[in-house]
């Protein structure tokens, strides 16, 4: 956290220095009083000035894109364009696009998983409320969904046919949510998770 001590004939004159300094309005502040001023004797002898300390206060999501965008830079991929979304005050989303785009992605979503895992460590490092940050990038999400439940009908449909179960390749959890979700309702078939994390499996079941 970004913090400065100054000083000034005021309290007030002490502030403003410090906040000229850090580059933030007065509202993005913590602000502590050191020294409080004083006339001395006759105006003259043990003037003192007022001493503050100001302290910037961490705000999560603009501390996550900073960090975001220090990782695209580090990957080489400084040309990638981040956008973020606000839902509400307690979930937030990055969308990224350009050049190179599957680096990010990595194989199915993996690298895209790890690093919006890295994000909510940063925006909750210091938010005294828990932020939910979601990581995109070329709608790859969106597209990788509906991939998921083309599978899940496909497999669905064998699995009722063959009166066999399937075992599906490890997924991380909000995928096989997905699967979950979508087959919850199929009138002949049932899943199921198997195996610990990270090797933990969906298994499409007859019913």
């Amino acid at each position: 956290m970004k913090k400065v001590i100054t000083t000034g004939k005021t309290v007030e004159e002490a502030v403003q220095v410090a906040l000229q300094k850090l580059g933030v309005p007065r509202e993005r502040v913590h602000l502590r009083v050191l020294t409080q001023p004083s006339r001395g004797l006759f105006g003259l002898i043990g003037v003192r000035e007022a001493e503050v300390e100001v302290e910037v206060i961490p705000d999560p999501i603009e501390d996550t894109k900073k960090f975001l965008l220090d990782v695209l830079r580090t990957m080489n991929l400084s040309e990638i364009q981040v956008e973020h979304r606000m839902e509400d005050e307690k979930n937030h989303s990055f969308h990224l696009r350009g050049p190179n785009i599957g680096v990010v992605i990595g194989r199915h979503g993996a690298t895209l998983d790890s690093l919006q895992y890295l994000l909510n460590i940063v925006a909750n490092k210091y938010s005294h409320t828990y932020v939910r940050i979601t990581l995109d990038a070329e709608d790859y999400r969106s597209k990788r969904k509906e991939a998921l439940e083309h599978l899940a009908s496909r497999l669905a449909q064998k699995v009722a046919r063959t009166k066999r179960e399937i075992v599906l390749e490890p997924m991380p959890s909000h995928e096989r949510k997905i699967i979950h979700s979508f087959l919850q309702s199929h009138p002949h078939v049932t899943t199921l998770s198997k195996g610990e994390e990270p090797y933990r499996k969906v298994i499409i079941l007859p019913r």
